[in-house]
């Protein structure tokens, strides 16, 4: 009775999800047509100018794997479609996927420290700011590839990094730097999807500590080792999308049907530390594309990236921005004490299912932010152009380990986000870029001889310098200056109120067994 109950109430959520996801079709729908008509455009625009010889033949490479892949007998078709990506729509889900995961619930605790006018502003800010250095990217990473091709070197078997692009364009000092600031941050990526991992498991079955859930949540995520790159993301980015859609918007209609507290108060900006700490979380979110070069690569026309992240950052607005609002809107300066939002929600099947699908998506988010890493150590001890699957996933395993260790020495969900974003985020994903795209084109030769010509809306590389300068400042005082005073401030607090290693990090105090002393009396 019991096992049909559950499958009962499981069935009734997968429909309500898939109603759900059929609503939103149409949006998402939408946001893509837009994306190609611009691409179209684009591309109609500029095409002679850009494509070059070097490229065409790349498409010509990956064109043929991928008609290798469709080749065979009948029944890979699913498998293809299914695992194989390497189109506009793969990159464009990828990216609005991996871009905002367990960030969503902590944006209200954001907002709680900003206040809801500040909140919505450095969202649309740093999301515009985080496309914009993500275009930077994409440039430098056809820029390098396109160098290298021209001397014939084949990355057939090979993915193209980050670092790699920044060897290849500045030299091996920039390699170190782009390495050490990449690999970190995208270590302390996976290190805080466990730590969601365990912080929202809790909000269904407390029966174990937050701790506990981390060494099982590791072991499960430990498994994305079998994934081979991100051409093997496919359908696990567009049901993550989906996932993130669904928690987003149950947690708009849940915070406006609940309605404010009573007695709510709203009264951030309170202070200085908080101010800067919530700035520094929003800084995080839109920091998402320290795997832009390894989606690129993936892609079977790599060119066509440009302004992928930025429709995918269009889409993601409208999901944190009302979603914020709305908790925040509701529970005010409760979410001060509580940085994850699925804490002031109330319990029922809806918030469950949330907490389920995000778990899910968490785990997606790991392999994303780990498959680099994975590359990384694969290339360091030789194995990266192994075909086997088991034996890269064997060699792969090592990288788990210290995720795991980190995750359990500092649980602090929430706080880590800032600590993050302002010491790591900061310079890998805005600070870097910008600058190498500087140093890259300060030449005149190389601006005349780039392989992307300035697009459409840029009138001249002064402007594009002006635009890299301000980035670069400005994230470098209030990002990493400001950010970094208030998020190690308030991470240190968080490490003097609960200690490293801390067993159940901001978990309600469990009520004492009622006493035994009470008489029964009949």
């Amino acid at each position: 009775m019991t096992l049909y109950v559950f499958a009962s109430w499981v069935g009734n959520k997968i429909s309500a999800f898939a109603f759900f996801l059929c609503q939103n079709c149409l949006f998402l729908s939408l946001i893509l047509k837009i994306f190609i008509i611009s691409e179209t455009m684009l591309s109609e625009k500029q095409g002679e100018e850009i494509m070059m010889s070097s490229l065409n033949e790349t498409n010509e490479v990956m064109n043929e794997e991928r008609e290798e892949e469709k080749s065979g007998n009948s029944t890979s078709g699913l498998k293809n479609f299914l695992w194989h990506g390497g189109s506009v729509y793969d990159a464009w889900f990828s990216c609005a996927s991996n871009q905002v995961a367990q960030v969503l619930l902590t944006l209200p605790y954001s907002f709680s420290q900003l206040g809801m006018v500040s909140g919505i502003i450095f969202q649309i800010f740093y999301g515009l700011l985080g496309s914009w250095t993500a275009y930077l990217i994409s440039i430098l990473y056809i820029e390098y590839r396109s160098r290298k091709e021209k001397e014939n070197v084949n990355f057939k078997n090979h993915v193209i990094q980050w670092f790699e692009v920044l060897e290849g364009l500045l030299g091996p000092y920039w390699k170190a730097i782009g390495l050490a600031f990449n690999c970190t941050f995208l270590l302390f990526g996976t290190v805080i999807q466990l730590i969601a991992c365990a912080s929202n498991i809790y909000y269904i079955n407390d029966h174990l500590d937050k701790r506990t859930w981390t060494y099982i949540f590791g072991a499960c995520c430990a498994t994305t080792v079998f994934i081979p790159s991100f051409h093997n993301y496919r359908i696990w980015s567009f049901l993550g999308l989906g996932m993130t859609t669904y928690t987003a918007w149950y947690m708009t209609i849940a915070a406006l049907v609940h309605g404010q507290v009573e007695n709510v108060v709203h009264s951030g900006p309170k202070k200085l530390v908080w101010y800067f700490t919530g700035a520094t979380n929003i800084l995080y979110t839109f920091g998402g594309h320290a795997v832009t070069v390894e989606i690129m690569h993936a892609m079977w026309k790599p060119q066509k990236f440009k302004s992928i992240y930025f429709f995918a950052t269009l889409y993601v607005f409208t999901l944190t921005l009302p979603s914020a609002a709305a908790v925040y809107w509701a529970f005010g300066d409760q979410l001060l004490d509580h940085s994850n939002a699925f804490s002031l929600l109330p319990r029922n099947g809806w918030r469950d299912a949330g907490v389920i699908l995000m778990l899910i998506h968490q785990f997606i988010t790991f392999g994303f932010a780990c498959t680099p890493l994975y590359f990384v150590w694969e290339k360091v001890i030789g194995m990266h152009e192994t075909k086997s699957i088991f034996l890269r996933a064997l060699a792969r395993l090592p990288v788990v380990i210290p995720i795991w260790f980190l995750a359990i020495i500092f649980p602090f969900f929430g706080p880590i986000n800032s600590a993050v974003g302002a010491l790591l985020v900061s310079f890998t994903v805005y600070i870097i870029p910008a600058t190498a795209h500087m140093l890259t084109y300060r030449t005149a030769s190389a601006r005349q001889n780039a392989a992307e010509k300035l697009p459409s809306f840029m009138p001249s590389w002064t402007l594009m310098y002006v635009i890299n300068a301000f980035v670069v400042i400005w994230v470098s005082i209030v990002g990493f200056g400001f950010g970094g005073w208030a998020s190690m401030t308030n991470f240190i607090k968080q490490v003097d109120t609960f200690g490293l290693f801390a067993k159940c990090y901001q978990c309600p105090p469990k009520l004492p067994p009622p006493s035994s002393n009470h008489t029964m009396h009949h």
